[in-house]
């Protein structure tokens, strides 16, 4: 059984290697926002409970996300396991969390912290573009579409995401350096934690991670 969280600043590999690894393991990739919306699309007494703060434009307390954690690996697509990307954020996130997986019996077995200098982190999220209609990722150096400007798919523009240009992206990894990065040093003194080379292609940084989760199963 895989149950796994994901480390690395924004643009790392993160999330491209996430959803390679949900699709060859059969496990969820899990994140707050997508338990959140699904949470609050169902209708469960912890989606009402979140909605209230998220509709009031404030932060979920770390109580009603934990709560939310509990719920949301219980169900059956969790079975094999799970992977937590973007949670946890901080310290005490990462403290509950621990607490509570060990009291119903789903410990963390591994930490994958994805590595990568401030420099390419930069180039690949600074150069990303996005179909304005219909989303299909593109980026100004390696995944260029055929015509400048226009996505390949239907033609559609293509834009930059405001959360996506550089005075963005340095608050976001200035907030990853305050309130994540302590948690390598938790989890590597649990002896959870491996590192991986997040400025390795996908492919290449996946074939790593598989050769390690093979060894976990």
């Amino acid at each position: 059984m895989i149950n796994t969280i994901l480390l690395g600043p924004p643009g790392a590999g993160k999330g491209s290697v996430a959803k390679l690894i949900a699709d060859h393991y059969k496990i969820p990739h899990i994140s707050t926002g997508d338990m959140f919306r699904e949470a609050i699309a169902q209708g469960t007494a912890v989606g009402k409970l979140a909605a209230t703060f998220i509709n009031a434009g404030k932060l979920v307390p770390d109580d009603v996300t934990i709560a939310l954690v509990k719920e949301r690996i219980q169900a059956p697509d969790c079975k094999k396991g799970f992977m937590f990307d973007g949670f946890p954020r901080t310290l005490p996130q990462a403290e509950a969390l621990q607490t509570l997986l060990v009291s119903i019996k789903r410990p963390i077995n591994t930490v994958m912290e994805f590595d990568c200098d401030r420099k390419e982190l930069i180039r690949r999220i600074t150069g990303r573009r996005v179909c304005k209609v219909c989303g299909t990722p593109y980026h100004v150096d390696t995944m260029k579409p055929k015509v400048e400007g226009v996505c390949d798919r239907d033609g559609g523009p293509l834009i930059q995401r405001k959360d996506d240009n550089l005075e963005a992206l340095t608050v976001r990894l200035k907030a990853y350096e305050e309130q994540t990065l302590p948690l390598i040093g938790f989890y590597k003194a649990k002896g959870l934690l491996t590192r991986f080379d997040g400025a390795k292609q996908t492919k290449d940084l996946f074939q790593d991670v598989k050769k390690f989760l093979d060894r976990l199963k």
